[in-house]
């Protein structure tokens, strides 16, 4: 359902070494590129993330409730890419764990360098 999401950035070519090697490290790559934005993704048949500068010239700003979430293969995979966003300069809004929210959910939560949120989870489902 979900195409794209396009995050603000107010120093562009920081976040986009930030998300170049944050991304790369599960296999992502940059789809789509411009002097104003970048966008990654697994494949064109896989939702993108894309940062930008902002079109209006404004500063890029966070949204109070915004998060974004990255779904891994596992809970390996998400204490991996939690420590490499961390690695560069993220900072951190709740390290890997389970979470009460659901069974099997598997999640930790962090800031990118602009401040917004992000979560990388993982979720196991139970057996049939």
């Amino acid at each position: 359902m979900i195409g794209y999401i396009t995050l603000g950035t107010n120093d562009f070519e920081k976040a986009v070494s930030f998300y170049d090697e944050l991304f790369g490290s599960i296999g992502a790559g940059r789809f789509l590129e411009s002097e104003q934005f970048v966008a990654w993704s697994t494949g064109m048949e896989h939702a993108g993330f894309s940062i930008t500068k902002p079109f209006n010239g404004e500063p890029a700003t966070v949204g109070n409730g915004t998060m974004i979430a990255i779904m891994l293969d596992s809970n390996e995979q998400v204490k991996t890419f939690y420590n490499k966003a961390l690695s560069l300069g993220a900072t951190c809004e709740g390290g890997p764990g389970p979470r009460n929210e659901m069974a099997g959910f598997y999640a930790a939560y962090f800031r990118d360098l602009d401040g917004n949120k992000l979560n990388a989870f993982h979720l196991e489902m139970p057996e049939s």
